[in-house]
C-alpha cells in the first residue's frame, strides 16, 4: 500500500482531463502527477493516498519524455492556474486533446466513432482577446496577476504568454496609477478596498482596446490621471470603463458599468460580421479559432437557405448570426438578458432582419416554441460545461429537427448527451475536436447528428 511521502519509480502512460500525467504503481494503483508527459520516467514523491488512487509530484526525472521541451518559456508556469501544457510540444498537446475526446466518446458515450483530426491553432501563444487580472495589496504597492491553481492566491504576472503583448503595458500603467493615486486593493477577507480586478478586451480586427476596472465604488481617485496615463501608454485605447461589483462573491463582474473615457463598447469582426463588445458581452476569446469552429458548425448544419434554425444557448448571437444569411429564420435563445440585448443589437448592426432572440432558459424556451408550433429544421446547441439537461434533449427530440449541431466545451458531457440523443433516434455522424485554448487543458468539439426515425 502506498504511503504519503513515499518515493516510488513511475512511468507516465496517459493524461487526465485536467492535463495531469497518470502512471501506475507496482500494486496497480493509479498515480496522478501534474506537469508530466507521456513517456516520462521519474521518481515520484507521493503527496496523498486515497482508496483507489494517489497524487504525487516530480521528485526527479529519470528519463524525460521525447514530448518535453527543453526550456519552459514562462516564469510562473506551474505557479499560476492558467497553462497545463507549456512543458510539452504543441504537437503532443494536440494529440492529448484528441485522445481525450476519443476516449470520452467511446467510454462514456459508448459510440463506435473516431473523431476527425483536431483543428490546431496557428499560434499557441498570444491568442486571447480578453484578460481578467485580480488585484491584491503588496508590501509597498498593489500587485496585479493571476490566481494560483485552485486558490485565490495571486501570482504577480503582467505578461501572460496567452495574452497580447499590449496587455502588459495596460497592467504596468494601471499599477503605476494605483500606486500614485493611493488606490486600496480589495481584500476578500474583510470586504474592504476599492480595486478588485483589471479586465482588458481587444478587438483584433480594428485594434481597439477596452480597459475596465472592477471596483467596489464608482468614485476612483484621480480618474483624469488614469485617463492621461493610459492614453499616453496604450495605442488603440478606445474605452475606459468602471464596473461596479460590491458583492461578496467570486464572480468577477458586477451588473453595472459606466464609461470614463471613449465609448462603452469596442467592435470586433468575426465571420464577416461586426460585434459590439461591452464588459458583460460574451465573446469567444480566440477569434481566429472561433471562425474555424463556427465554420465547422455551419458545415455540419448543411444549410440550403430554407431552414428554420434554432440556436440554443446563443449568447450574443455569434454562431446563429454567422449562419443567418443562409437560413429562412433564425431563433436564438439565451438566459442572460444583457447578452440577448447584445444579440439584438448585433443583428441590427449587421442588417440581419430574419433573427428573433428570446430571453429565457433553454429548456423553457424550447417548450414555448414547441407550443407555438415552431418546428426547427436545424438546432444548434452550445451549452456550458455541464452540458444539456436531459429534459432539454427530450424537448429538442420532440421538435424533430433533421439535424442537430452540438458545440461542446467538455468531452465528457458531450459524450453523455450524444448517448441520450442516440437512444432517442439521432445518429452521431461526425465529431471534430478544435483547440480553442492552446496550453490549457480545455478542448472544444463540434458534433453533427441526424435524425434516423
Amino acid at each position: 500500500m502506498l504511503q504519503k511521502n513515499q518515493l516510488i519509480p513511475l512511468t507516465i502512460t496517459g493524461m487526465t482531463a485536467e492535463g495531469n500525467g497518470v502512471g501506475h504503481a507496482e500494486d496497480g494503483m493509479a498515480v496522478f502527477v501534474p506537469f508530466t508527459a507521456v513517456g516520462d520516467t521519474l521518481s515520484c514523491h507521493i503527496l496523498k493516498v486515497q482508496s483507489r488512487c494517489a497524487f504525487g509530484k516530480i521528485d526527479a526525472l529519470t528519463e524525460p519524455s521525447p514530448h518535453r521541451v527543453e526550456t519552459v518559456d514562462c516564469p510562473v508556469f506551474g505557479k499560476c492556474g492558467g497553462c497545463a501544457f507549456r512543458h510539452v510540444t504543441y504537437e503532443a498537446e494536440c494529440a492529448y486533446k484528441w485522445q481525450r475526446v476519443a476516449d470520452a466518446v467511446k467510454r462514456i458515450g459508448g459510440l463506435d466513432i473516431t473523431p476527425e483530426p483536431l483543428v490546431a491553432c496557428d499560434s499557441p501563444d498570444r491568442y486571447r482577446n480578453k484578460g481578467q487580472y485580480p488585484v491584491v495589496a503588496g508590501e509597498h504597492r498593489p500587485l496585479i496577476g493571476l490566481y494560483a491553481a485552485r486558490s485565490h492566491r495571486v501570482v504577480e504576472q503582467h505578461d501572460c504568454l496567452l495574452q497580447p503583448e499590449n496587455f502588459k503595458i495596460v497592467l504596468d500603467t494601471v499599477g503605476k496609477w494605483a500606486k500614485k493615486a493611493g488606490v486600496v486593493p480589495y481584500d476578500e477577507t474583510t470586504g474592504r478596498g476599492l480595486l478588485r480586478h483589471v479586465y482588458i478586451r481587444e478587438g483584433f480586427a480594428r485594434g481597439e482596446l477596452m480597459v475596465c476596472l472592477v471596483c467596489t465604488s464608482g468614485k476612483v481617485p484621480q480618474p483624469q490621471l488614469l485617463i492621461d496615463m493610459l492614453r499616453e501608454a496604450v495605442p488603440g485605447l478606445a474605452s475606459l470603463m468602471i464596473n461596479l461589483n460590491k458583492q461578496d462573491t467570486n464572480v468577477v463582474l458586477g451588473k453595472e458599468s459606466f464609461c470614463l473615457y471613449g465609448t462603452p463598447y469596442i467592435i470586433d469582426r468575426l465571420c464577416g460580421l461586426n460585434f459590439r463588445l461591452s464588459p458583460l458581452s460574451f465573446y469567444q476569446v480566440n477569434a481566429p479559432q472561433a471562425e474555424r469552429l463556427y465554420g465547422l458548425a455551419k458545415e455540419a448544419a448543411a444549410l440550403t437557405g430554407e431552414e428554420v434554425l434554432l440556436d440554443l444557448y446563443c449568447g450574443t448571437g455569434t454562431i446563429g448570426l454567422s449562419m443567418a444569411n443562409h437560413v429562412k429564420q433564425l431563433i436564438g435563445v439565451e438566459i442572460t438578458p444583457e447578452a440577448v440585448e447584445d444579440a439584438k443589437q448585433n443583428a441590427v448592426d449587421n442588417g440581419i432582419e430574419n433573427a428573433r432572440f428570446i430571453n429565457a432558459d433553454a429548456a423553457k424556451a424550447a417548450l414555448q416554441l414547441e407550443k407555438e408550433g415552431i418546428h426547427p429544421d436545424v438546432v444548434v446547441l452550445d451549452p456550458p460545461r455541464k452540458g444539456c439537461d436531459s429534459a432539454l434533449i427530450e424537448t429538442v427530440v420532440r421538435m424533430a429537427p433533421d439535424r442537430v449541431v452540438y458545440v461542446s466545451c467538455d468531452p465528457a458531457t458531450l459524450a453523455r448527451d450524444l448517448k441520450q440523443f442516440e437512444a432517442l433516434g439521432y445518429q452521431t455522424q461526425r465529431i471534430t475536436p478544435v483547440d480553442m485554448f492552446p496550453r490549457t487543458h480545455h478542448v472544444e468539439s463540434v458534433a453533427r447528428l441526424v435524425r434516423t426515425r
